[in-house]
């Protein structure tokens, strides 16, 4: 799950959700948490000593939301809010890991990528448990599943998630005779076996475009599909398993679909620009990359459209929390701030303004979110697009301690065959760092 640089649906870049570590801090991030379990729970303090201070990154499209919250409580200081944006998850990571380390420099309200939040959930004693009943039932269960204690304790609130759709280039299927019409391109993508057999087809036509935008892309979907891709519930690492080599040997067969470029890149975002991409395996969130890197107005050789369907049934690749950590001077402020923001009403607005899809169950009726329509991909009804592919979801990925760390050594094993690595000797690469990232 990702958001990379600040993003939204009128501007800027954004999430995949931006979790390209570097190896070096891939291998040391777990042993940091660690070390700083027992610091984090010192006296510390928050960066600010008067009013809320919170860290994003990425974009989560809460600047009219904390103005807001801001005139409607200006008559109190302590609940002034103040936010902080870092372009990349990795930095706000490595950030994160520091301050624990150091046991101070937190801010108030701590936002957190899903796929680290397990991590920080198996040492849960710098956080504050935020479970009340005014917030009981109010998230999709895999979403709060994420954020539960083994002994009950709920230690982030979710902010969004991310059913995934098929988002497409409707110049580049018309150029190559195949279907433009959304519904009739849902109907040729129901299986992995028909969207990979349609880009071969795609491929014969146009050899010099990608029929998907980068191989991690496509294996962050298909992995999104398997329950326990990189180990077992009792969080015992397993990286042997035939689903996962399924997904590497699937995806490294098909390397000529790919860009073969890394996403997140510099050269991933020419390849929108150019229009010679596709197909992209498309939460909610992704439009906005989509529309930052082919440009706006949409340029002649691109004409976006999203299908509501997705190979193999349905799959989540998203999802985001916010946290309070106990070194917050001021906890009751901050979780009364996060109750609201994270409540139904607002989490459709976010939607609206940047397209992150919400994990909050009561989202779903509301007919403005419903009703959205999305003018870059020809007027696609993406409100009702997202309900669809959100109610389609029958499993989440048991995500472990070491999930992210792990999910980043395989794409980075996607990544050497993608420039020359043989497969075989890739995937032996990504065991010894699998058995590295456990010491």
């Amino acid at each position: 799950m990702q958001r990379n640089p600040i993003r939204s649906l009128s501007g800027s870049s954004a999430t995949g959700r931006g979790r390209r570590l570097s190896r070096a801090l891939a291998l040391s991030a777990a042993a940091a948490l660690v070390l700083g379990m027992t610091a984090a729970c010192g006296s510390g303090g928050s960066t600010s000593s008067k009013g809320i201070t919170i860290t994003t990154f990425g974009e989560f499209g809460y600047d009219a939301l904390i103005k807001e919250w801001n005139k409607d409580h200006a008559n109190d200081p302590s609940l002034q809010v103040t936010q902080k944006k870092v372009s990349q998850w990795d930095d706000w990571k490595a950030e994160i890991n520091t301050d624990l380390q150091a046991g101070s420099g937190l801010p108030d309200v701590v936002a957190v990528e899903g796929d680290y939040e397990p991590a920080l959930r198996t040492h849960p004693q710098p956080w504050v448990n935020l479970d009340q009943p005014a917030v009981k039932g109010r998230w999709l269960k895999y979403m709060s599943d994420d954020a539960t204690t083994s002994n009950g304790q709920l230690i982030g609130y979710a902010t969004d998630t991310g059913p995934e759709a098929i988002c497409y280039n409707a110049a580049l299927f018309k150029k190559a005779g195949l279907p433009t019409d959304r519904n009739a391109v849902a109907k040729l993508m129901t299986t992995w076996d028909a969207y990979f057999k349609l880009g071969e087809k795609f491929h014969k036509k146009i050899p010099n475009a990608a029929w998907y935008d980068a191989s991690g892309s496509i294996a962050q979907a298909m992995l999104n599909q398997v329950r326990y891709p990189f180990g077992t519930e009792n969080n015992k690492v397993d990286v042997t398993n035939p689903q996962l080599k399924n997904v590497y040997n699937t995806v490294v067969s098909h390397e000529d679909l790919s860009t073969k470029v890394p996403q997140w890149g510099a050269d991933w975002t020419n390849d929108f620009k150019n229009g010679t991409v596709a197909t992209v395996p498309c939460p909610g969130w992704m439009r906005a990359n989509i529309k930052t890197n082919t440009g706006d107005p949409e340029p002649s050789n691109s004409s976006w459209d999203i299908a509501d369907a997705f190979p193999g049934g349905a799959g989540n690749w998203g999802g985001s929390y916010l946290m309070i950590p106990k070194m917050s001077p001021h906890q009751k402020a901050a979780e009364q701030f996060i109750t609201w923001i994270t409540d139904p009403a607002q989490t459709a607005r976010v939607f609206e303004t940047v397209g992150n899809f919400p994990s909050q169950v009561g989202a779903y009726t509301n007919p403005t979110l419903l009703a959205n329509k999305d003018s870059y991909f020809n007027d696609a009804p993406a409100g009702k697009i997202y309900s669809d592919r959100a109610k389609a979801i029958k499993m989440q990925p048991y995500h472990g301690p070491q999930y992210s760390d792990i999910l980043q050594a395989f794409q980075n094993a996607l990544n050497r065959v993608d420039t020359g690595t043989s497969a075989s000797a890739s995937w032996s690469t990504f065991l010894s760092d699998v058995k590295a990232l456990q010491g």
